[in-house]
């Protein structure tokens, strides 16, 4: 994945406490409602990776909530890795694993983990390229044991239109940082699914107009 800075608008943080934990104001903000979204489809025991963990605030609420899972965070970037540790090492909870770095951009990463009941990804899509976001959806099916579901969240054009004003404004913030990002569309996404062998299960709406997508691996 190359490097690609992100516009302000995108609510990630750089800011380190004493401790190494990273804060990011919408993590914060929808932690309790994707968990909320995640539980719904979540196995009643199992194995669940997160994609992208940033921060590790979502992990943690996702942990506490679900305590019958246990939970894999991942990062790209050494920084967020730390930030991870530290919120793990301050939740004190028995069932997240220690973070391991992953590009999930990358082909054959799914290789490199263990077949998964859950993965979960929240607010990434829109800030990758579509060649990316391919790579990613493809390998994590072969991540997931089948049946497995795969959670997708974040900010989606809906049947190639942006619902928003602030949708538009955001999407054209992020394509004016790098014109090879900004919202995916759902359908684009479902079809790219299906092409992976994920069967679509089911769409939720979600607060400040995002969307959860969900997948199933083909049996």
């Amino acid at each position: 994945m190359k490097v690609r800075t992100p516009p302000s608008t995108a609510s990630i943080t750089t800011d380190v406490d004493e401790n190494g934990k990273l804060n990011a104001p919408s993590a914060a903000r929808n932690a309790n409602d994707v968990c909320a979204a995640i539980s719904v489809i979540a196995p009643h025991s199992g194995v669940a990776l997160e994609i992208a963990s940033g921060t590790g605030q979502h992990i943690v609420t996702f942990a506490s909530a679900m305590p019958h899972i246990q939970w894999q965070p991942t990062e790209v970037e050494p920084v967020r890795i730390r930030s991870i540790q530290a919120y793990v090492h301050e939740a004190a909870q028995g069932n997240i694993a220690q973070p391991i770095l992953l590009n999930a951009t990358q082909v054959g990463w799914s290789a490199k983990v263990s077949p998964m009941d859950l993965i979960t990804l929240a607010n990434l899509l829109h800030l990758i390229s579509e060649g990316e976001a391919t790579k990613l959806i493809a390998e994590s099916a072969k991540a997931l044991k089948p049946n497995g579901k795969l959670f997708l969240y974040g900010p989606f054009r809906r049947k190639g239109k942006l619902t928003s004003e602030g949708d538009a404004s955001f999407d054209a913030s992020i394509r004016a940082s790098d014109p090879e990002t900004g919202y995916k569309d759902d359908g684009w996404v479902k079809d790219t699914a299906q092409k992976n062998s994920l069967t679509f299960h089911q769409a939720v709406e979600m607060p400040a107009n995002n969307l959860a997508l969900v997948f199933a691996r083909k049996t």
